[in-house]
């Protein structure tokens, strides 16, 4: 992954991206970033880059122009704009570490889309913030299949069990069984299947231990809640993104309102207040036109700073 310069031309674009991400801050009462990209290895090293520079902004100018060696000190909260196809989950694990070890508080902001494992990074948020527009997709993470191609793990390893179980019922065609000696290798079944219980495991973790920690009483009755019903709520939720067979694409498009109601996941709606939903897509589509115009596909953003990205794959 290569940074691209920024040039002279796109300076006056980049200051009004900048005016409108301070009225993002101003609304959500936070530091913001925005990143839109796959998240391909090597874009969580941008992201640091972006974090620090976040905490230079804020650091108090010194006498001294020595560079402290302490670490950074949390900041408040940050917000996060996201857009992306999906990735890596170890990738989404990486920079969910990082986004907590230097804010006290990490929301998402879902202006379109966060796919599979950008699903898997937005329930690492302490709140979660789409509209009727925004959607998420199951958490079936990518790998990278035996031909060098992406692919979703859970879709490939649902049907390596049909396969085998047709042969087990010795309904197999002969098609069938060819596909299934050539195309299935017993390591990389095995490599799917962590990735795949990698991905609820991050899920189920991740909202207990932000989503959740200020969830004290129930909605209905006033009930106290416990650990233990943190935990089952996790699970319900992470198995209901992780069920293939009720999504039935790997790219389908899970709403705000199917996330509330059939999920059970509590999701903030932006779009409802008139000054918040202006400022998000104000900015959003600002940022997409931008990028476009460079044409990179991928891009980090924080006050005073754009990070254009190209990935070398």
């Amino acid at each position: 992954m290569s940074h691209e310069p920024i040039t002279p031309s796109g300076r006056i674009v980049e200051e009004q991206l900048d005016s409108h991400l301070v009225e993002v801050q101003n609304e959500f009462k936070s530091d913001a970033l925005a990143f839109i990209g796959p998240l391909f290895q090597g874009v969580e090293d941008i992201i640091r880059d972006a974090v620090e520079f976040i905490h230079d902004q804020h650091r108090t100018p010194q006498k001294s122009k020595k560079k402290s060696t302490t670490a950074l000190s949390k900041r408040p909260k940050l917000s996060v704009i996201l857009e992306t196809v999906g990735g890596y989950a170890e990738v989404a694990e990486r920079m969910a570490d990082l986004l907590h070890s230097n804010f006290d508080v990490v929301e998402f902001i879902v202006p379109n889309f966060a796919y599979s494992a950008g699903t898997i990074l937005v329930m690492s948020g302490d709140e979660i913030w789409m509209d009727y527009h925004s959607v998420l997709g199951p958490i079936d993470p990518q790998v990278e299949g035996p031909k060098g191609h992406l692919i979703p793990a859970q879709g490939y390893l649902v049907q390596y069990e049909r396969l085998i179980e047709k042969s087990r019922k010795k309904t197999i065609t002969t098609a069938e069984l060819n596909f299934l000696i050539s195309n299935f290798d017993p390591a990389e079944l095995y490599r799917y299947e962590q990735e795949t219980d990698l991905s609820i495991a991050l899920l189920k973790d991740w909202l207990v231990k932000y989503k959740f920690r200020n969830w004290n009483t129930t909605g209905a009755r006033g009930k106290a809640v416990t650990k233990t019903m943190k935990s089952m709520r996790a699970r319900k939720i992470a198995n209901a993104l992780n069920d293939t067979d009720e999504w039935h694409s790997h790219g389908r498009g899970i709403s705000m309102q199917i996330l509330r109601n059939d999920v059970g996941l509590k999701i903030e709606d932006f779009g409802k207040t008139d000054c918040v939903n202006n400022c998000v897509r104000r900015y959003y589509k600002l940022l997409r036109d931008y990028m476009a115009k460079l044409g990179t596909e991928s891009a980090v953003h924080v006050l005073k700073n754009f990070f254009p990205m190209k990935y070398a794959r």
